[in-house]
């Protein structure tokens, strides 16, 4: 069974986007690039919501895109992507296929199908949906050193508590806390 884990980036107050719905308060360092560019090497799937896999679309085959980071856009471009969306059926950024319904399903069937890692990149929205299915085996949360005050809190919408157990911690250049969760057993 493969792990797919939720790589998210939130403020020190817990939001995932700020009050503009933009993510440019995140300030990376040489570390946390290295932490990201490792992400390829380890996964062979991605899953994103709508607006992330948008946002990514409008960047991450662009040349400045890839001279920027041209190994996460490497395999940003060239992975299969998995995207939750009931509006969106075709996008010219491939290799891309699109879920309208049963996301869950979908994921717990590329779950059990043979290969390396499946990644939820942000789609802050999505991993609060898929959470409290069991499709999500570790968060993975980039911790910054920002307070924001306002924003799109990291799990909006997540129904019931979701007990998690933290596996790991690592912090990283620049103040960046990389926290790594996983879902708790029912007591």
């Amino acid at each position: 069974m493969r792990t797919v884990y939720a790589f998210l980036m939130t403020s020190l107050d817990g939001y995932h986007t700020d009050a503009a719905g933009t993510v440019d308060w995140f300030v990376s360092d040489p570390e946390f690039g290295a932490y990201a560019r490792g992400q390829g090497e380890r996964i062979d799937t991605i899953v994103m919501g709508r607006r992330t896999f948008e946002l990514m679309a409008s960047y991450w085959p662009t040349p400045a895109g890839v001279a920027d980071d041209p190994v996460v856009a490497a395999f940003m471009n060239d992975l299969p992507k998995v995207v939750a969306s009931r509006t969106l059926t075709s996008h010219e950024w491939g290799p891309t296929s699109f879920v309208a319904h049963d996301v869950a399903g979908h994921v717990a069937r590329l779950k059990a199908s043979p290969g390396k890692e499946i990644a939820v990149f942000g789609s802050s929205s999505l991993v609060a949906q898929l959470l409290p299915t069991g499709a999500i085996n570790e968060l993975r949360i980039a911790v910054a050193p920002v307070v924001l005050g306002a924003g799109e809190p990291l799990f909006a919408g997540t129904q019931g508590p979701v007990g998690l157990e933290r596996i790991d911690l690592r912090t990283l250049g620049g103040g960046i806390v990389l926290l790594t969760y996983r879902p708790a057993p029912a007591a």
